[in-house]
């Protein structure tokens, strides 16, 4: 969701500045910028996802597939 543009200060380093100019048109570098940031985050929140999972992953119990298909029998038939 794209919501309300805010302006922020912030550091690049020089490299990375003068490729900005070079290959990105005034007007379009916030939101080159924007996408930028925005797949690094997302690459972040999976990545820390990620690690969550393998470690509940190690610290469960190990369920077959009969088991969980008569779990899931079993809960269905809860239901109204």
């Amino acid at each position: 969701m794209r919501g309300t543009l805010k302006k922020i200060n912030f550091f690049v380093e020089e490299d990375i500045r003068k490729v900005l100019d070079e290959l990105v048109p005034d007007g379009q570098k916030s939101k080159v910028i924007n996408e930028a940031l925005r797949k690094e985050l997302l690459r972040i929140k999976r990545e820390k996802a990620t690690g969550k999972l393998m470690a509940l992953k190690s610290k469960g119990t190990l369920v077959s597939n009969r088991e969980i298909v008569e779990a899931l029998k079993k809960d269905r038939r809860r239901m109204p």
